[in-house]
């Protein structure tokens, strides 16, 4: 079957077009804006990818158009399909038809965590033997691909409570109906298409709905969100972390922690990873993976090998002393976690965050007045304030002197360049490519020491 996917390039669907690919469909697909590193890694799967939305890529003829959420009404290529009565399908639709129908489903969801706990949970997996075929809105570094598919009963996917596609406002994870879901965390995020916190925690119940009684769910012991969540209805078996007598962390150290559940050690975790927040990251998968049936010693033997993900306080360059790291924290929860475990493994050396307020919500504005006390802990701090539904200025005004505002992207870095020295730590933090600024800025370092 030939599909042509619109979107192509958003990380969910560019997984969707990998797996389809390994399926032996022959995939094409377009986008508004075709660049690395999605564009190279579809490339290296024989993948042709077209810029734009062409109402001319009718004449591609495939057999099925698979529709990323990207995609509105008023889009050419899309209104062409409609006109003229073209079969098209959405992405999480097309995945449960095609991959997950007949898989034994392990779905991540949550807020915060999604893409490390996805990681961790497949690399489980694989070190217990299991090969699961997986889809990761992220690139996990021990397998350096975000999708995979394999003949493995197991598949392992991040579940996102975004909506699915402009013609189905249901949550994407919906339509995975696992039989092990975690659910992480709940806060209040993509106010784009929700409303308030209650009309998430809805579209999460729905996915509690589509656990079978046989399944299980791993659920956060210390959020009243999830505890709301359930308490709805839940016709599942779960197990709670971070809480006793569920999954628990104690005597965590900067090396590890040991793990208990039921109050009996199940072993020590040894590792790199910084923060509480990925002890509570371990013990979701830990579980899961138990569920799917990796001893808890060999999934706890597996986080010792866990080399993240990319884009998880990764470290871009170093010039002159000067440490850039690239970080996907873009929601204000994630922007302080971040921070804080930065400062936990420099010490008083400065931090310079950097931030771009790119996501939907954080365009809206909805959450700006959390911002100055998530980069509390930095020194200092610079925003990029073009194109916002408000004044940045006025909000990091709290933060007196030790905040600018740039809204030139090379103003940014020259300003950034500036003020760097040996020794410090510039956290460049978005969920998009930032407009290159980690090479414009390593690029100006490179220049200051030459």
């Amino acid at each position: 079957m030939h599909i042509h996917i619109l979107g192509i390039c958003g990380t969910f669907m560019g997984g969707i077009a990998v797996l389809a690919r390994q399926a032996g469909h022959t995939v094409t697909g377009c986008d508004a804006n075709v660049y690395p590193p999605m564009s190279t890694q579809l490339a290296a799967q024989g993948i042709r990818l077209i810029e734009g939305y062409d109402p001319d890529q009718i004449g591609l003829d495939p057999d099925l158009f698979v529709v990323g959420n990207v995609v509105t009404r008023g889009n050419p290529l899309m209104e062409a399909i409609l006109d003229r009565g073209l079969p098209y399908i959405s992405g999480p639709q097309w995945l449960l038809e095609n991959i997950l129908r007949h898989k034994w489903v392990l779905a991540v969801s949550g807020t915060h965590g999604k893409t490390t706990t996805t990681s961790m949970l497949a690399w489980m997996l694989e070190y217990g033997r299991l090969a699961p075929g997986f889809l990761v809105g992220g690139v996990p570094e021990n397998f350096g691909v975000s999708a995979r598919l394999t003949d493995s009963p197991f598949f392992v996917v991040e579940a996102d409570e975004y909506d699915t596609a402009f013609f189905d406002k249901r949550s994407k994870f919906v339509h995975y109906r696992p039989r092990t879901l975690i659910i992480n965390n709940v806060e209040f995020d993509h106010a784009d298409i929700f409303p308030d916190l209650a009309a998430i925690e809805t579209q999460f119940h729905h996915c509690v709905r589509t656990v079978p009684r046989s399944g299980l769910i791993v659920a956060n012991g210390r959020e009243e969100s999830v505890a709301r969540i359930l308490g709805r209805g839940c016709w599942t078996p779960v197990e709670y972390f971070g809480v006793a007598p569920g999954w628990a962390a104690q005597d965590a150290q900067e090396s590890g922690f040991d793990v208990y559940f039921a109050g009996s050690l199940q072993g020590r975790v040894h590792w790199h990873l910084l923060g509480e927040h990925n002890q509570m990251n371990a013990l979701a998968a830990i579980a899961a993976a138990r569920h799917a049936g990796v001893p808890a010693a060999v999934a706890i033997e597996a986080l010792s090998q866990f080399r993240n993900v990319k884009r998880r306080l990764e470290v871009r360059g170093i010039v002159n002393g000067v440490t850039v790291y690239d970080d996907f924290a873009h929601h204000p929860t994630a922007i302080a976690t971040t921070v804080a475990g930065l400062r936990r493994r420099v010490g008083k050396a400065r931090i310079l965050a950097v931030l771009e307020p790119r996501s939907n919500t954080m365009k809206m504005g909805v959450l700006k007045d959390r911002l100055p006390e998530s980069l509390r802990e930095a020194d200092l701090v610079f925003c990029y304030g073009a194109n916002l539904g408000w004044d940045a200025a006025a909000v990091f005004a709290p933060l007196a002197d030790k905040a600018e505002i740039h809204t030139d992207l090379d103003a940014l870095a020259d300003a950034i360049a500036r003020a760097a020295r040996p020794g410090d730590n510039v956290l460049i933090m978005s969920n998009a490519s930032f407009g290159g600024l980690h090479e414009k800025l390593l690029a100006r370092l490179s220049a200051c020491a030459a």
